[in-house]
C-alpha cells in the first residue's frame, strides 16, 4: 500500500478497510510496528479509556482508515472511497478484508454488484475464509460456497490463496493491480487460531473472542 506513517491523513494515501472489524488486535498489531503508534499501547487492548478498542476508530488510532464493526458495511464505505479516487484520478487504490461469515450480509452482495457496475479496478476485497463463525461453520449457519464462484458472477476478477503463504498473498496483490475495469476479490483460505494448538479451527474460540 501506499501509505507513509508520518502522513497518516494524506490525501493520496492508500485506503484499508477492516470490515470485519472485531479483528482489530491483528491491526492494531501491523500499526505499530509500521510506527503509526508506540508498541507499548498494544498492552492497552480494549482497557476503559484505551484508544484501543474491540472495533478500530477513525477518530482515535493514525492509520485507521473507517470505524468499522457492523458487519456488512465495510464494502459499501470501500465502494465510495474507490469511486471518489477514479472521479477525482488521484490513483488511489482501496482494499477491504471481509470475513466469510460477514459476507452472509445482504449488503456485501449489493455492494459487490456496485463495484462491478462501475468499474472500481481500484478496489480489492479479500475474503478471510477460515469457515468459522460464532454460531459454528459458516457451511451449516449460511453456506456461501462456492466463494470465488460467487464474486465471479457478480463481476468481480477472483483469486484463490492459501492465505497463510507470504509469496501466494504477494503475487495475488501484485496480480489485483494489474486487473483493469473490474474489481479484484482475493478468496484467502485460512485457519482460524493457526499456530495456536487449543484454539486452532475451533469455534468456541470465536464465541469466547466476543465475551
Amino acid at each position: 500500500m501506499n501509505i507513509d506513517e508520518t502522513k497518516p491523513r494524506s490525501d493520496s494515501r492508500d485506503r484499508f478497510i477492516l470490515s470485519k472489524g472485531h479483528a482489530s488486535p491483528a491491526l492494531y498489531s501491523v500499526l505499530a510496528n509500521r510506527g503509526y503508534f508506540d508498541k507499548k499501547e498494544l498492552s492497552n487492548l480494549r482497557h476503559i479509556d484505551s484508544n484501543l478498542q474491540g472495533h478500530p476508530d477513525v477518530n482515535k488510532i493514525p492509520g485507521v482508515d473507517m470505524t468499522t464493526g457492523s458487519l456488512g458495511q465495510g464494502l459499501s464505505i470501500a465502494n465510495g472511497m474507490a469511486m471518489s479516487s477514479k472521479l477525482s484520478r488521484k490513483g488511489i487504490r482501496v482494499y477491504c478484508l471481509l470475513g466469510d461469515g460477514e459476507i452472509e450480509e445482504g449488503q456485501v452482495w449489493e455492494a459487490a454488484m456496485t463495484a462491478s457496475h462501475y468499474k472500481l479496478d481500484n478496489l480489492c476485497v479479500i475474503v478471510d475464509n477460515n469457515n468459522l463463525q460464532i454460531d459454528g461453520t459458516v457451511k451449516d449457519v449460511m453456506n456461501p460456497y462456492p466463494i470465488d464462484e460467487k464474486f465471479k458472477s457478480f463481476g468481480f476478477h477472483t483469486i484463490s490463496i492459501n492465505g497463510h503463504d507470504i509469496n501466494q498473498i504477494i503475487r495475488a496483490f501484485n496480480a489485483a493491480k494489474t486487473i483493469k475495469g473490474k474489481p479484484t476479490a482475493i478468496i484467502a483460505k485460512t485457519v482460524k487460531g493457526k499456530g495456536v494448538s487449543f484454539m486452532e479451527n475451533e469455534v468456541r474460540m470465536a464465541w469466547k473472542s466476543t465475551k
